[in-house]
């Protein structure tokens, strides 16, 4: 059994599956939230970073920038975390600032595949995502129009139902 949290995994599987980063950086938020948000910056460099990557996928090299340098900030005072996480810290941040450098060149977007330190995490994330039915490594798809602008092209009926509820019950308290 693996020792990690089953939304790592699961950002993990989506990150190099599908390469679906909007959807890593929803449930690593989601699961981080559920924490309490605390105070190892590991979570939210490592939601910056899918973030980053969904940007720089998009051509928003200014978003993508700005992002990549906070995942890196918030990744470096966190090596420790990164490591019980089953990642090689000092490669990441290699590859992070190799990337950072790309994107203030405005060079387009390539899948970037994290560093595993754990074989047991990578066979693991490699069979959930041949049971998904993607290849775990392959390219994104960059003509996938719903995974290129998810945020824009996903239902949100149910935040927007839930925002308006809100919404209601605090006008209806004294």
């Amino acid at each position: 059994m693996l020792k990690y949290p089953d939304a790592y995994i699961r950002y993990l599987v989506h990150f190099h599956g599908d390469r679906d980063y909007f959807e890593c950086h929803e449930i690593l938020e989601e699961y981080w939230k559920e924490l309490g948000k605390p105070q190892d910056p590991v979570w939210v460099g490592l939601i910056q970073l899918a973030v980053a990557l969904y940007h720089q996928r998009r051509g928003n090299f200014a978003g993508g920038i700005k992002m990549m340098a906070s995942a890196i900030r918030n990744l470096e005072n966190t090596s420790a975390s990164v490591r019980q996480l089953g990642l090689d810290d000092q490669k990441l941040l290699d590859l992070l600032r190799q990337r950072l450098a790309e994107l203030e060149q405005n060079q387009p977007y390539t899948s970037l595949n994290l560093p595993f330190s754990d074989e047991e995490l990578l066979l693991a994330c490699s069979d959930l995502c041949r049971q998904s039915g993607v290849s775990f490594g392959q390219p994104s798809d960059e003509s996938n129009r719903f995974l290129l602008h998810k945020h824009t092209l996903r239902d949100r009926s149910g935040v927007i139902s839930e925002r308006l509820n809100s919404l209601k019950s605090k006008h209806r308290q004294p």
